[in-house]
């Protein structure tokens, strides 16, 4: 994010907030990971194929008898996607998309071939579509954002740990969209997360937060 706090520029397409070295370090936690999450707002806004890009990373996958790139997942609670996008279109591993009940009908017809559609509830319930993916064997699962995702996952206390990379601009413009929405999050004044690593990449710094005893390290 921006040094105010912005995932995005309003005047632009998309704005490149990171740099190279920080791109391959993502492209790391994606390789040492089960499953990536976006919500439906990203993949319109930014159209990503969510694949691990470097070669020796998608055969060490391979040798370890898992998929080139992990699982993808979607959350959307409109349906507005489209079967074009990379998300579907890129890449010969497995796509799940979690939607309403009301919606998982249509979508199933729509999508046919290029993803699971699942049924989580109305509203889409985060807590369970994590628990679905944990009885699929998703162990650690990265979740990428947009901004509502992650206030969704934050404000239900259902993430371990948080990596957020500072650039270091301003935006300066509230259209823009924000790291997280408003909301009631279990981190506060009275329970603040710990910080388990800072690290310069570069121009922009890397801050690690452990958020639950799962944390890793």
């Amino acid at each position: 994010m921006s040094l105010d706090g912005y995932l995005d520029c309003p005047s632009v397409s998309r704005l490149r907030l990171s740099n190279d070295d920080d791109f391959d370090r993502v492209d790391a936690v994606r390789a040492d990971s089960d499953a990536i999450l976006v919500g439906a707002g990203t993949l319109r806004n930014d159209n990503p194929r969510l694949l691990v890009r470097a070669a020796a990373r998608r055969q060490q996958r391979v040798a370890a008898g898992r998929t080139p790139s992990p699982l993808k997942v979607t959350l959307t609670a409109t349906g507005k996607l489209d079967p074009e996008a990379d998300f579907f279109a890129v890449g010969d591993v497995e796509k799940l998309v979690y939607c309403p009940s009301g919606t998982a009908a249509e979508l199933r017809c729509r999508f046919a071939g290029l993803a699971e559609i699942v049924d989580a509830g109305d509203p889409v319930d985060l807590r369970s579509v994590s628990e679905d993916l944990r009885a699929r064997g998703v162990e650690r699962l990265m979740v990428e954002g947009g901004g509502t995702v992650h206030t969704q996952f934050l404000t239900g206390d259902l993430a371990d740990e948080l990596q957020l990379v500072v650039a270091p601009l301003f935006v300066g413009d509230s259209r823009a969209r924000r790291f997280v929405d408003d909301g009631r999050f279990p981190w506060n004044p009275d329970r603040r997360a710990r910080l388990a690593e800072v690290r310069p990449i570069g121009d922009v710094v890397l801050l690690r937060y452990a958020l639950s005893s799962r944390f890793a390290g």
